[in-house]
């Protein structure tokens, strides 16, 4: 598996309150090389996100979950990290007995990565895994587009912005220039001050920039 190194080393979140079930599973991912942390109960996986800074994760990670627990279940987890937005970066993939089939297919449908049935398949198990934590890495880069666009919009005057802004509509100069009421020099100086801020070198660049990686406000 290979991921972005800039991103750092993957993790893999274990919560399941049977101590022999993540043992097991801790193993078989050092047999891949591949770092994990376990967790006994959904509660405490709450707690370890409660001490984290946002954002979280920054590195590749997935959840490996229990369906049933006592306590809080694995569901209504997945149901928090849900509506939080953290599944883009921490893929969910359920651990679930035969009667918890038919829950873990709805988990996927409103989200889950995947649901993996006890007994399971080593092989298919960490493959999954990989998989995941290739999703998250995904996620992770377009969060970092995302944070280097807002910082570079930010640093735009507010000019620039509006200047920007006509840029991405396909407006030649003239027409920014009438709009905004400045001379077609000045909207050229704005132009090329906004390409090299925002590190693109056309309108077309600018445009595709700001759709993929849109500043948050």
């Amino acid at each position: 598996m290979q991921l972005d190194p800039s991103l750092g080393l993957p993790v893999v979140y274990l919560v399941d309150d049977e101590d022999v079930v993540r043992d097991a599973l801790a193993w078989l991912l050092r047999s891949r090389r591949l770092l994990s942390e376990g967790f006994g109960s959904a509660e405490a996986f709450e707690e370890h996100l409660a001490q984290r800074g946002t954002p979280w994760p920054t590195a590749p990670s997935c959840l490996v979950l229990d369906v049933r627990m006592p306590g809080t279940s694995g569901l209504v987890l997945f149901e928090s990290l849900a509506q939080r937005g953290m599944l883009p970066t921490l893929p969910v993939i359920f651990l679930t007995g035969h009667g918890d089939v038919p829950t873990a297919v709805a988990a996927v449908k409103r989200g889950a990565f995947d649901f993996v049935e006890k007994p399971f398949s080593n092989n298919t198990l960490v493959d999954r895994v990989e998989q995941a934590l290739q999703l998250s890495a995904q996620a992770l880069l377009a969060r970092r587009g995302q944070d280097l666009t807002a910082r570079a919009w930010n640093e735009l005057t507010e000019r620039e912005r509006e200047v920007a802004q006509l840029v991405t509509e396909g407006r030649p100069n003239k027409l920014i220039a009438d709009e905004l009421q400045i001379s077609v020099r000045t909207v050229e100086v704005h132009r090329a001050r906004v390409f090299e801020k925002m590190g693109v070198k056309s309108a077309v660049e600018l445009a595709n920039l700001l759709r993929d990686s849109p500043p948050r406000p």
